[in-house]
C-alpha cells in the first residue's frame, strides 16, 4: 500500500486478495487503521506460488522498506546485555543496541543489577580500558590505571597479547553457567587461602556470596535444562505489546518487550513480529511456544530454511507451559494497557475530526505562536502534540530573522511556519496531521498563505482566537465556538496554551540575558566583548558579585580597577538575576 508520493505505507500477505484489500476498506476500524487507510492511494501486488514463499518474500521486503503500518521492532524496549566490542582493545559496558561489527554479546539476565554485578567480577578480576571509541595514545595513563581498573594500554604498559588474554577471561566467565562460574570462583578463593593471600580469598568469597544473591532471587524455576522462549501478544486499537520470556537452564533468564503499531491482524503481525525478531537478534531457543490456534507449519519451515535453527514451534501441552505463556501474555496485556493510558485521549480526537470535518485522525498536532516585547528577541515557538499529549522532543524555537526590530506578528507567523515546512520537504519529515495556529483570521492566513505556496496546502490548519476561543478555518467565513469543556477544544487549548508558554519562556530569558549584559556594558571601560566574556565565564551575576578580583581581570583581560568596578556593580544588583546567563532553554512543559 502506497500513498501519494510513492511511500510504502504497508505490506502485507493474503491467500485472497480482494477479500483482504476489501476488509480495509468497509466495516468499523481502529484510528490506526483509519489513517492508514485515508492515506492509501496506490496499492501494488505480487504472485507467488505458495504461502511460504508468500512469508519469505513479505519477510525481506519489510526489512527493506521498513514501513510505517508494518511490525518495527525497533519501536520497542529490550532488555539490556553485556557487549565486547570489536576493538584491537576492546571495551565492556552495559547496552540494549545490538550492533553486528563483530562484538561479543552476553546475556540476557535476570536483572539490571545482575548485569552491574557482573560488570563488577570482570572489573575486579579482569580489568580493561575505560575510555570510549578508539585508544588514543598517551604519554601517562588516567586515574582509572592508578586505582587499579584499568591496565593501561593507552600508555603502552599492556601489551595487546596480554590485554587480549584478559579479553577471552571476561567472556569466557561471563559465558560460563552461573554454576561452573561459582565453581571456578571457589576453587580460586581456596586457592588463595591456601597461598595464606587472605584478602584475595576474602575477595572471591564476596563474589560468590553475590551470585548466590542474584540467582537465589529468581522465583520462576522447573528444572528443565531445555532452553524455550513463550510469547504474548496484546492489541488493542492497533497499540501493539509483544513479550518474549526466555527460559535458560530451567531459570527465567531473561525478558525482551517491544511495542509497536500495527493493523491490529492478528496472525499476520504476530507472524511478522516473530520472522522479523528471530531473523535479527539470532538467539534461537529448543523450542517455541505460542498461543493455541496458530499456523505452525510455515513458521516451523521459515526457521528451518531460513535461520538453519532446530526450534520447535509449538502450543502449550502441560500446565507448566501454559502457566509460563499465560504469564507472558498478561505481561504484555499489562504494558498494552499501560501504554494506551500513556497516549492519550483517541475519543477526543475523533470528535474533533467530525467537528472540523478533517480527512484523518489528528493523531499528531502541531502548534506554532509568537512571542515578543517591544519588537526584542522575537521568537516563534512550534510545540507538537501526539494522541493529545505533549511531546516534548519535538519541539522547536525558531529567532525571527526577518524583521530586524519591527513588529509584526503576521510576517513573524510566516517566516516561522515556512522555514519549519521547507525543512519538513526537504528533509522528508513525517507531516502533522492538523497545524494550529494561535490567533485570528490574520495569523491563520499569513500561514495558509506559506502552506499553499509549499505546495501543502493538503495540511489541515486553523487558527484558535483566545478571546472568546473562537475556531478560525481557511475555507470558511464564521468562526467555529465549541462549548467550554468541550473534550476537542480542551485538545486545542492545551496545543495553544503550551506553544504561548515555550515561547513566552524563551523570549523571558533572551531578555534576561540582555539585561545582565547590560549591568555590565554600562560600566566605563567595559563594552559588549569584555562583558560577553565575562558573562561566558562567569555565567551570572551572582558568580561575579562572589569571584575574586584577579580572577575576574585574569578572565576580562584588563586592569584590576576595573575588576573591582565590575565587583561592586555586581554585588549592588546581586539576587536580581538568578540563573545561567547561557541558559537559553525553555523549562519542561506543563502536564495535561
Amino acid at each position: 500500500m502506497k500513498s501519494q508520493d510513492g511511500t510504502i505505507l504497508y505490506i502485507g500477505k493474503a491467500k485472497n486478495l480482494r477479500s483482504r484489500v476489501r476488509s480495509y476498506f468497509t466495516g468499523p476500524k481502529d484510528p490506526k487503521t483509519k489513517v492508514l487507510v485515508s492515506r492509501i492511494e496506490t496499492i501494488d501486488y505480487l504472485v507467488t506460488g505458495s504461502e511460504y514463499e508468500a512469508l519469505i518474500l513479505e519477510n525481506n521486503l519489510i526489512k527493506e522498506y521498513t514501513p510505517r503500518y508494518n511490525i518495527n521492532l525497533k519501536d520497542g524496549k529490550t532488555y539490556p546485555v553485556i557487549r565486547i566490542t570489536a576493538d584491537s582493545y576492546p571495551r565492556i559496558f552495559r547496552t540494549r543496541r545490538i550492533i553486528h561489527d563483530g562484538s561479543q554479546y552476553f546475556g540476557p539476565f535476570p536483572s539490571v543489577g545482575s548485569i552491574e554485578t557482573y560488570l563488577t567480577i570482570v572489573d575486579t578480576l579482569y580489568p580493561l580500558r575505560k575510555c570510549r571509541g578508539p585508544l588514543k595514545k598517551r604519554t601517562s595513563p588516567c586515574l582509572y590505571y592508578h586505582i587499579g581498573k584499568c591496565p593501561g594500554p593507552c600508555a603502552g604498559l599492556i601489551s595487546q597479547q596480554d590485554y587480549g588474554k584478559r579479553v577471552k577471561s571476561a567472556a569466557k566467565m561471563l559465558a560460563a553457567p552461573p554454576e561452573k562460574l561459582k565453581q571456578d570462583l571457589n576453587k580460586k578463593m581456596r586457592a588463595a587461602s591456601k597461598a595464606l593471600k587472605f584478602e584475595e580469598a576474602a575477595k572471591f568469597r564476596d563474589i560468590l556470596n553475590t551470585i548466590e544473591d542474584i540467582f537465589s532471587q529468581q522465583n520462576v524455576v522447573d528444572y528443565d535444562l531445555e532452553t524455550r522462549d513463550y510469547l504474548g501478544w496484546f492489541n488493542k486499537d492497533g497499540y501493539q505489546s509483544f513479550v518474549v520470556l526466555q527460559m535458560r537452564g530451567g531459570k527465567l533468564s531473561g525478558t525482551d518487550m517491544f511495542r509497536s503499531e500495527g493493523l491490529g491482524i492478528d496472525q499476520d503481525d504476530l507472524m511478522q513480529f516473530i520472522t522479523r525478531y528471530y531473523s535479527e537478534y539470532k538467539r534461537y531457543p529448543e523450542k517455541l511456544y505460542l498461543p493455541q490456534d496458530f499456523p505452525l507449519g510455515e513458521l516451523q519451515r521459515f526457521f528451518s530454511d531460513e535461520l538453519k535453527a532446530s526450534t520447535t514451534i509449538a502450543t502449550p501441552t502441560s500446565d507448566r507451559d501454559g502457566a509460563v505463556l499465560n504469564m507472558a501474555q498478561e505481561n504484555a496485556r499489562q504494558d498494552g494497557v499501560k501504554r494506551i493510558n500513556e497516549l492519550g485521549n483517541v475519543p477526543a480526537l475523533e470528535e474533533l475530526q467530525r467537528i472540523l470535518d478533517l480527512p484523518t485522525l489528528p493523531v499528531r498536532i502541531e502548534g506554532f505562536d509568537i512571542a515578543q516585547l517591544h519588537g526584542k528577541h522575537t521568537v516563534a515557538a512550534m510545540v507538537s502534540f501526539l494522541q493529545g499529549r505533549p511531546d516534548p522532543k519535538e519541539y522547536r524555537t525558531y529567532h525571527i530573522k526577518s524583521l530586524h526590530g519591527a513588529i509584526d506578528d503576521f510576517e513573524s507567523m510566516r517566516e516561522a511556519v515556512a522555514r519549519r515546512y521547507t525543512r519538513v520537504l526537504n528533509e522528508g519529515l513525517s507531516r502533522p496531521d492538523l497545524i494550529l495556529i494561535d490567533g485570528g483570521k490574520g495569523q491563520l492566513s499569513a500561514a495558509t498563505g506559506i502552506l499553499q505556496a509549499l505546495g501543502l496546502e493538503d495540511i489541515p490548519i486553523l487558527g484558535l482566537a483566545k478571546q472568546h476561543e473562537e475556531i478560525f478555518l481557511p475555507e470558511r467565513q464564521e468562526p467555529i465556538t465549541l462549548p467550554p469543556g468541550h473534550p476537542g477544544l480542551r485538545i486545542l487549548q492545551g496545543v495553544r496554551d503550551e506553544a504561548h508558554r515555550f515561547g513566552t519562556t524563551l523570549n523571558q530569558k533572551l531578555r534576561s540575558k540582555d539585561i545582565r549584559l547590560e549591568i555590565l556594558e554600562t560600566i566605563p571601560g567595559m563594552g559588549k566583548v569584555r562583558s560577553k566574556r565575562l558573562m561566558q565565564a562567569f555565567g551570572s551575576v551572582d558568580m561575579l558579585a562572589e569571584a575574586d578580583i584577579q580572577l575576574i581581570a585574569q578572565s576580562g583581560g584588563f586592569g584590576l580597577d576595573l575588576a573591582m568596578a565590575v565587583k561592586q556593580r555586581c554585588q549592588a544588583h546581586r539576587g536580581k538575576y538568578t540563573g545561567s546567563e547561557m541558559a537559553a532553554e525553555p523549562d519542561p512543559p506543563q502536564q495535561f
